[in-house]
Order: structure tokens, then C-alpha cells, then sequence
């Protein structure tokens, strides 16, 4: 058992709360045996926030809340690159920021939340290009907006996630990867998300091909899974909020089993490459939108999480990758003993 690759077990806390508050997301998380999570949105008394909302006091009363219930950051869910790329009329509700006070207010303040919380990932995104056009004349402008990102987070020494997701410019594996080879910088990595592929229309090949093709600059992964028997090929552009077919990775048809079976060869390699960057270990992060998703976010209940991880366990214990839960030796270092 100890030659096996091991992982480190995350998921976004808010999806396992119903009210989004601190106390029901660590309650939950803690009891399902995870000691990492994704800070996304969340409530500390002063109502549900993005991360990116909260105040100097919000923050200190979250931290003693994570200390209380033995949990750790892994990663700041942050928003940033969900904007538009042009100040266009695109029929969609997408914000357009300049870039320039983009850069110097949400990414710095973006690596403040990061160093708060002690984490050096920071999760963001590839920018939509105009409804419509073709992500691939964005490369150049999205590739060179997206170094500016990795040189503020790595002077902060900070490593950024470029997440795969539908209607940005990165919306494909050969996207991203073509984005990652550009940026050429490394304080970015990807973050492969099988879910946010399977659900654009593509089939398991294509979504194993776009695996592939991401893994060289994989950092780590978010896990969540999509059926829907009635997706008939690609999707030109995907109405994120009535995506309502998602699944434990065990009935869903990325092919989960496959690529972490893939992805299991590359895990020490990778660990090692993370843990000069500060990072804990190669981490996979359950966002798994079981009872609802959509652009910003997704829920799952504490029933859907704890199905989730589970799910997501039997994979890991039939593909040979590792993996930590509480168990009474964590409950008893907590107790003094």
C-alpha cells in the first residue's frame, strides 16, 4: 500500500451547507473526514458572500471557525478570469472590467485572501470571448492578460489554477493547453474538470483526448461527473444555470475511472513539482453540484456531498491512488492526547 500515489482530499464547503454558513460547512466537511476545502461562498454572520467579499472581521472569525474544526484551506474559489475579454454587446449578462484595474484590485486582492487563509492556490478562469466567435482568435489577448495574473500571483508566491470550463476561451482541453503553453509561466497550471466537459456535448474519447492533452500542465483537479442521455453532440455555447444532470463520478460519463487509473502515473512526479511551490500534495476537490449547478457556483447538501465523496473513494480504492479521512488517531491528536 505505500508505493500507491496518494492525493489529498478537498471539496468546496459551500455545496454541503444548506445555508451556506461556516458552522454548517465545517460540520459537514469535518464529519464526511475532510480536513482541506475550497473557500468559495459562505456565511459568517454577515450574510452569504463570494470570498472575495468578505471583510478584514469576517475573515479572523472563519479562521478561528477552520482552527476549531480542524480545517484548512486549499484552495481560494476565487471568480477571477469570469469576465468578459472585450467590452462588447454579447446578449449576455458577463461584466467587463478593464483589465489594468481588473489586475491591480481583484487578482492583488485575490492574493491577499490567498496569503490570509494560508493557501497558495488560487482557482481561476480563461475569460469569455464574445458570444459566438471563435475561442480560438482570443488565444492571443486571453493568453497575455493570464501572465499578467501569474506573474502577480508568483511574486506573491502564489500558484494560479486555470480551470477548464464551457463558453471561456479555455473551454477545451486543447484550449487550455494551448493557453498554458503561451502563458509559459510557472506560476500556472491547469485544473482539469471532466464534469465541465462531458456536459458541453462531448463524448467520453473526446473527454478522455482533452484529459490528454491538459496533463502535462495539470495541477490538480476538481471532480464532479454529468449525465444527461440527451445531449447529442457538441454545444456552441452552454446556458450554465440549467445544468441540471450531474452525478457521483461513479454514474457519470467522463470516465472517471480511466483517467484517475491515467492520472495515478503522474501523481509523485507531480507532488513533488507542488511541494516546492508550498502546496500540500496533488489535490483532487469535489464540487459536485448533485442538486443544482450553475456559472458561479453549485449545491449538493451535506446528503450529496458525503454520497460525492464516497463516490468518488470507490474509484480511488479500484484505480490504487491513496487518500487521507479522519479517522480516531486525527480525533485524538485534536484531544491532546
Amino acid at each position: 500500500m505505500s508505493d500507491r500515489p496518494q492525493i489529498v482530499l478537498s471539496g468546496f464547503a459551500d455545496e454541503a451547507s444548506i445555508h451556506k454558513t461556516a458552522v454548517e460547512q465545517f460540520s459537514a466537511m469535518a464529519a464526511a473526514g475532510l480536513q482541506y476545502y475550497s473557500l468559495r461562498f459562505v456565511d459568517v454572520g454577515g450574510g452569504i458572500k463570494n470570498v472575495m467579499k468578505l471583510t478584514k472581521s469576517e475573515i479572523t472569525k472563519l479562521r478561528h471557525l477552520e482552527d476549531e474544526y480542524g480545517m484548512n484551506v486549499a484552495s481560494i474559489g476565487s471568480p477571477i478570469g469570469k469576465v468578459k475579454l472585450r467590452d462588447v454587446e454579447d446578449g449576455t449578462t458577463n461584466q467587463f472590467i478593464p483589465f489594468d484595474r481588473y489586475l491591480e484590485k481583484e487578482v492583488a486582492h485575490a492574493c491577499e485572501l490567498a496569503h490570509a487563509f494560508e493557501t497558495k492556490l488560487i482557482r481561476g478562469f480563461s475569460f469569455y470571448p464574445p458570444k459566438g466567435e471563435d475561442p480560438h482568435e482570443h488565444l492571443a489577448q486571453a493568453a497575455d492578460q493570464l501572465a499578467q495574473i501569474a506573474e502577480m500571483c508568483h511574486r506573491s508566491d502564489l500558484t494560479f489554477g486555470l480551470e477548464i470550463e464551457a463558453n471561456l476561451v479555455g473551454q477545451s482541453g486543447q484550449l487550455i493547453a494551448e493557453l498554458h503553453r503561451r502563458i509559459n509561466h510557472p506560476a500556472v497550471v491547469t485544473i482539469f474538470d471532466g464534469g465541465n466537459i462531458i456536459c458541453q456535448g462531448y463524448s467520453p474519447e473526446e473527454t478522455f483526448q482533452q484529459y490528454l492533452a491538459m496533463k502535462p500542465s495539470i495541477g490538480w483537479m476538481h471532480i464532479k461527473d454529468y449525465h444527461d442521455p440527451t445531449l447529442s453532440g457538441r454545444s456552441k455555447h452552454v446556458d450554465e444555470d440549467k445544468l441540471k444532470n450531474f452525478v457521483p463520478v461513479h454514474l457519470g460519463d467522463t470516465g472517471h475511472e480511466r483517467i484517475l487509473r491515467d492520472f495515478a502515473e503522474v501523481i509523485p512526479q507531480l507532488q513533488q513539482k507542488l511541494t516546492k511551490r508550498g502546496i500540500p500534495g496533488v489535490i483532487l476537490d469535489l464540487e459536485p453540484h448533485l442538486k443544482g449547478g450553475g456559472q458561479f457556483g453549485g449545491f449538493s447538501g451535506p446528503d450529496g456531498m458525503g454520497v460525492a465523496i464516497r463516490s468518488l473513494c470507490r474509484i480511488l480504492d479500484h484505480v490504487g491512488i491513496n487518500y487521507h479521512l479522519r479517522d480516531f488517531d486525527d480525533v485524538r491528536a485534536e484531544r491532546g492526547f
